[in-house]
């Protein structure tokens, strides 16, 4: 099982909030992966960025997605994105739009989400959601 990285640990991790490197070491064990979706959002935060601030952030995503392998979205993403997307509205509950790829993303690969956000993706029944220590 991979686990998928929310776009909010690479986040705090750029902030220098979070040890991502140290995180990943001390679990060598685990297979880490991004999926496409977190890449976008990632790089929509640089693009919408300024100044050098606009140059640190590419060079620090470019570093960073240069260690994982990442999962695209596939028609059988798509499947399990509407099923899930289906569900939640039938149920009367919702999450963000990039969040339900996400969660559809590790769900089709059977994979966990490490997130500082557990009670974000708590809607989503049967999705493993790791919060990195």
């Amino acid at each position: 099982m991979a686990i998928l990285i929310d776009a909010d640990v690479i986040i705090q991790a750029e902030r220098g909030l979070f040890d991502l490197d140290g995180w990943l070491v001390s679990h060598a064990q685990e297979e880490f992966k991004v999926a496409a979706i977190t890449v976008a959002e990632l790089w929509h935060g640089a693009e919408r960025a300024t100044g050098v601030h606009r140059a640190t952030r590419r060079l620090f995503l470019q570093q960073i997605f240069a260690t994982f392998d990442f999962v695209p979205y596939t028609e059988q993403t798509g499947l399990e994105h509407a099923r899930l997307w289906a569900e939640l509205e039938s149920s009367g509950q919702s999450i963000g739009s990039n969040d339900l790829i996400l969660a559809a993303t590790a769900m089709q690969t059977g994979s966990a989400v490490a997130t500082f956000n557990k009670r974000r993706f708590a809607v989503v029944k049967g999705l493993n959601v790791i919060e990195p220590e």
